[in-house]
């Protein structure tokens, strides 16, 4: 099983992998620059190894980065669409050159302007940014809350963008427990039920990646805040059936959850998912 965190970079893209290590995670998230800033400083050879070097020391396991907050690939502003799809394209180069398994990006807002061009834009922007770039692991189109005009609180929509890409092998899918919750899919009360309509309307095969979220909101609030896992409003329930899922045990879980001092928090939320694993837990 690969379970792991996302972790800071913060002292250089290796000290990632060394934090990842001390809470025994065998899976890895990252931001590979600040994800709130456009500014996006080189990579320089030197940190390439050291990240390199640090992660095959640490094992065969997968890692991913995310992409910036800012990027906006449903945006019908033309300046900020052209923005979003270099910084995604420049994302990917960074992938591509630490080895990455896979690139997970915001599908975007429309900003009311419908959501069928909002994905039409999403389809193109990721086009663009594949054909551009050198990369060739998947790009991973995360699950939303569906607040406000977000495209991707349903599965549906995830599909469409899919189906309307020009490279649809590489475009898999990032599902988010929080934000699934909050979109109104009810893994509380009926997992197997929500599992079983994205193998319907996705296919579980596209299932790429796990982000494992409680949520300080209720079900269809549209309203995403995590919560450590148990602590929320989903409840440790569900979390249990996921990690015994058989047909998901292969793919990579990463929790999200609160940060607290040190690598406390990670470690506690860690250890109750593996718990979980265990039948009648």
């Amino acid at each position: 099983m690969f379970l792991g965190a996302h972790m800071s970079i913060a002292g250089g893209l290796h000290r990632a992998i060394e934090r990842i290590k001390k809470v025994k995670g065998t899976a890895l998230q990252i931001f590979t620059k600040n994800q709130r800033q456009w500014h996006t400083p080189r990579i320089s050879e030197k940190d390439i190894e050291k990240f390199l070097c640090k992660r095959d020391n640490w094992g065969p396991y997968p890692v991913f980065s995310h992409t910036s907050y800012l990027l906006n690939l449903a945006s019908p502003d033309p300046r900020l669409w052209e923005k979003s799809v270099e910084e995604l394209s420049q994302e990917l180069e960074r992938a591509a050159s630490l080895g990455l398994k896979g690139v997970v990006t915001h599908p975007g807002s429309h900003r009311g302007k419908g959501i069928k061009e909002g994905i039409k834009r999403i389809a193109y922007a990721i086009d663009r940014a594949i054909e551009e770039t050198s990369f060739s692991g998947d790009i991973l189109l995360e699950t939303t809350s569906g607040q406000g005009h977000s495209i991707g609180g349903r599965f549906e929509e995830l599909a469409e963008v899919i189906t309307l890409s020009n490279h649809p092998q590489r475009l898999k899918v990032c599902v988010d427990t929080a934000h699934i919750f909050a979109a109104g899919y009810p893994i509380k009360e009926d997992y197997f039920k929500v599992m079983e309509e994205i193998g319907v309307i996705l296919g579980r095969d596209k299932i790429a990646l796990f982000h494992l979220n409680d949520n300080y909101y209720p079900l269809g609030s549209r309203r995403d805040r995590h919560a450590h896992i148990g602590e929320g409003e989903i409840g440790i329930e569900s979390f249990g059936e996921l990690m015994r899922d058989k047909d998901l045990t292969h793919v990579p879980k990463i929790i999200e959850t609160p940060k607290g001092k040190g690598m406390c928090f990670d470690m506690m939320n860690l250890d109750i998912l593996r718990a979980l694993c265990d039948e009648g837990i």
